[in-house]
């Protein structure tokens, strides 16, 4: 679901077929539109009924060098901990190795409106949230 996208096609399915890897115990891989069982385990344990994926690289799909990610990633994770949130390094990659591999977090009980919101102040075309026992939705932002 794309809320008011004006994301190209080609960028949505590519959004859509991504493989987000979280890198907690046990690592999971989330797919858009796909329940995931371990994921609802985590809701559990943490307390929470959503989380979202979230990376500040490549802002509005445009490739940056490897440093100026890093620097926003940094940024990221700094105003993640400010908020207080509980998160989880993971990663995005397209099946096809197309595009970088971008580093972001899985942050834990971020609604859908503020998960919109950090995405916006991250220069991001899109989010991926999940409500309980839901399967990943991408939001355009």
């Amino acid at each position: 679901m794309f809320l008011k996208s004006v994301i190209d096609p080609a960028t949505r399915q590519a959004y859509l077929e991504t493989h987000y890897c979280v890198h907690g115990d046990p690592p999971m891989t989330l797919h858009v539109g796909v329940a995931n069982e371990p994921l609802a385990a985590f809701y559990k344990a943490m307390h929470v009924n959503c989380c979202a994926f979230i990376t500040a690289c490549n802002p509005y799909s445009q490739k940056l060098e490897d440093s100026d990610n890093a620097e926003r990633h940094q940024a990221l994770a700094h105003e993640l901990n400010q908020l207080g949130l509980k998160l989880i390094e993971s990663t995005g990659q397209h099946p096809s190795n197309l595009w970088p591999v971008e580093v972001g977090f899985l942050v834990w009980g971020l609604s859908m409106e503020e998960s919109m919101k950090l995405g916006t102040r991250h220069e991001q075309n899109a989010i991926i949230w999940c409500g309980t026992w839901s399967p990943l939705l991408p939001l355009g932002v």
